[in-house]
């Protein structure tokens, strides 16, 4: 009696345990289009910049075009249609301001440019991509990633510590370029003068020597040289000794947050850099790529065999989910992820008869 109790709290246990009887949760992640005034988009043949002589520009500038398309909030020109254009422009992209052109010409908000960086079509394959987003109004500044996230909000505790990353990077990056000293090239510098010996000591180095000695920590504070009033970003008073100054064009981390509608509008800055850009390298060996992958392939309902390790084999799978995974974490990092939708998927045995 008690072995036969036994078996039946076992095979309990097992249909409890089993997926007969509970769904299957998943979240599956949302994307949209999170500028309206960048809507209609065109994609070029891709560049081919790896050593790999067998990459098709087309084939990876169309499956680039359908994950685009599948995005909301996005009007995608088919790319035999961008050819066709591109022909007629009789344009040769050679400068950032061509590509502004062409864009225009195309009567596009943005063209999308990109390059294969790394193909490996073999087990396990590799994909490189690097994606540039030009903007044919020359008054749309770059927007950095970051951007059009939560800060500051009850929500900032949900972005990802990847965004998070980039963002702070990103600010990091721009911060840096204020305080790095200007280069000039080799050739646009005036002609040297014969140097004095080494054991010479000139009023100049006498000068520089003492410049270079650290100051004594008593008086790190009260000689501290400040810029002059001009180049301060608006002071609230005149500054003082020792007192934290910033240049005028230092990035605000509030930059971050888009600012609220203004009654006139803004007088525009003309400039020819690209607004978006992107750079990944996809690896099929990767643990977080091929998570993603069997999500990706778990909401498609693909009927071939294989699972989503097919994927890894059929080299037109692998490039459209490397487009798919490229377009994801771009729009993700500029405030293009919307709240997942929950699908509760039942078993399929359990509608057998």
């Amino acid at each position: 009696m008690r072995r036969f109790c036994a078996v039946i709290l076992i095979s309990l246990t097992s249909c409890l345990l089993g997926c007969s009887l509970l769904p299957d949760v998943t979240h599956q992640p949302q994307y949209h289009n999170p500028f309206p005034q960048l809507s209609r988009v065109a994609v070029l043949p891709f560049f081919n910049q790896s050593a790999e002589p067998t990459v098709d520009a087309d084939r990876i500038a169309l499956a680039y075009y359908n994950e685009l398309q599948a995005i909301r909030g996005f009007e995608v020109v088919p790319v035999g249609v961008t050819k066709t254009l591109l022909a007629a422009s009789g344009l040769t992209p050679r400068s950032e301001a061509d590509f502004q052109k062409l864009a225009q010409f195309m009567g596009v908000d943005a063209i999308v440019v990109g390059s294969v960086t790394e193909y490996t079509p073999y087990y396990p394959p590799r994909l490189g991509l690097s994606v540039r987003w030009y903007a044919a109004n020359p008054n749309f500044h770059p927007i950095p990633a970051g951007y059009g996230l939560p800060w500051g909000t009850a929500d900032e505790e949900y972005i990802p510590s990847a965004l998070v990353f980039d963002a702070e990077f990103a600010l990091a990056q721009e911060q840096l370029k204020t305080q790095t000293p200007e280069f000039v090239p080799a050739e646009d510098l005036p002609a040297q003068t014969p140097s004095a010996p080494a054991n010479e000591v000139t009023p100049a180095s006498r000068e520089e020597s003492s410049l270079l000695q650290p100051l004594p920590l008593e008086k790190q504070t009260e000689e501290v040289a400040l810029p002059p009033p001009s180049v301060l970003a608006a002071p609230a008073a005149p500054a003082r000794p020792g007192q934290l100054t910033l240049p005028a064009d230092w990035p605000d981390p509030r930059g971050f947050v888009p600012p609220p509608p203004g009654p006139v509008r803004p007088q525009g800055l003309p400039q020819s850099e690209p607004i978006m850009t992107h750079t990944r390298l996809y690896d099929g060996h990767d643990a977080e790529f091929t998570q993603r992958l069997a999500n990706y392939y778990y909401f498609r309902d693909d009927a071939r065999f294989g699972d989503w390790q097919g994927y890894l084999q059929r080299s037109d799978d692998f490039l459209r989910f490397c487009c798919h995974l490229h377009i994801a974490e771009l729009l993700a990092a500029r405030g293009g992820a919307g709240e997942s939708r929950v699908v509760w998927r039942w078993p399929i045995r359990r509608y057998e008869r």
